[in-house]
């Protein structure tokens, strides 16, 4: 998935207006520089949704999650500021580091208001420039060290890992991704953590490709307990008309069975569904319009994830949720479908519950 870059345009200023998020002196996102205590994580519901939000998109990220009705958050993205490097910042970027400084006061907000966040390691932008910090850095106790910092500076339970475009092919940076995530699974065990993890990997409408194949077989081969797998049902890009939903719905019944082929071959029918993740783009996507899930379509997809026991649910993006580009494909602003403000959001929240 994409990256907003960290300045905003005048079109992202004008949508966060239309969000009610943005004034002449918070339009920039900007990190708090002092520290703050972190409060602990509640424990994730049984089936949730958490969109993902750019961080470099909004000023204030608790107000966001308030004002959208959306009290789960995947947070993206976490990348290494060059390739080669093994340590990771907010968008790559020195300037919103992890530490409590850095979005440490927005996460309690949300905390105190019974949500959660996830933060997402990856994305399309770090996936493509080497700076996803599996592809990036040789050193598995360094990469592990890294997912370990993120989940004691912000106390975690969840780290997710959008592995995508050329990651797909860095066949040693899937390994030491998953030889770290056992390191930290163990690390997890001795300091009586609860920490899970997400994937998060293109699909077709038929499940997972063989190149997402791949990072489940790494997983299964080094003995890495993976929670989720969110498959991401559009930019298929194969010139075809699309019922984004009806997608959304077969990708998901696909990916049963490949769970259990690759990473779960011994759990039950309704546990495997309760592993299935489904990461939607709402309005046009990269695409264009052949491509396109409206509200009613997510309407229709909720409805069904419900009744088949998906385990989460998710869509890019939150800081898209808005109806001020009508037409526009796979704008970072907006949806590019007429809607009303979290209209989007709105239809998701209804998919979190505890049974």
């Amino acid at each position: 998935m994409k990256k907003i870059p960290l300045a905003l345009g005048a079109t992202a200023v004008a949508a966060l207006a239309i969000l009610g998020l943005a004034t002449p002196a918070n339009a920039a996102t900007a990190a708090p520089s002092r520290p703050v205590p972190i409060l602990p994580a509640l424990p994730l519901p049984t089936h949730f949704a958490a969109p993902y939000i750019d961080v470099t998109s909004v000023p204030d990220l608790a107000a966001t999650s308030q004002a959208s009705a959306s009290k789960y958050l995947t947070l993206a993205f976490l990348q290494t500021p060059a390739a080669g490097s093994c340590t990771v910042d907010w968008a790559g970027n020195s300037g919103t580091p992890v530490a409590t400084s850095t979005y440490g006061e927005a996460i309690d907000k949300i905390r105190l208001h019974g949500g959660d966040v996830i933060p997402s390691f990856g994305g399309y932008s770090a996936d493509t420039t080497g700076t996803e910090i599996a592809d990036s850095c040789t050193s598995v106790p360094a990469i592990a060290a890294a997912y370990e910092n993120v989940v004691t500076t912000y106390k975690v339970q969840r780290l997710d890992f959008d592995v995508e475009a050329s990651s797909l092919d860095d066949a040693a940076g899937i390994q030491r991704r998953n030889e770290a995530i056992v390191l930290v699974e163990k690390w997890a065990a001795a300091t009586h953590r609860r920490v899970a993890f997400s994937y998060t990997l293109p699909s077709t409408p038929q499940g997972l490709a063989p190149s997402g194949l791949a990072v489940l077989q790494s997983a299964a081969s080094v003995g890495a307990r993976i929670a989720t797998v969110n498959a991401m049902t559009f930019d298929y890009y194969d010139g075809l008309q699309h019922d984004m939903a009806t997608d959304g719905e077969t990708a998901a019944t696909a990916l049963v069975g490949q769970l259990r082929s690759t990473i779960s071959p011994t759990l039950s029918t309704r546990a495997l569904w309760q592993q299935v993740g489904i990461t939607q783009m709402i309005g046009i996507d990269d695409y264009g319009p052949a491509e396109t899930l409206s509200v009613a379509g997510a309407q229709s997809f909720v409805s069904w994830a419900r009744t088949a026991g998906v385990g989460t649910t998710s869509f890019w993006a939150l800081n898209r949720d808005n109806g001020s580009c009508v037409g526009t494909k796979g704008a970072n602003a907006c949806s590019g479908v007429a809607q009303s403000t979290w209209a989007f959001s709105h239809v998701f929240a209804r998919f979190t519950r505890w049974l």
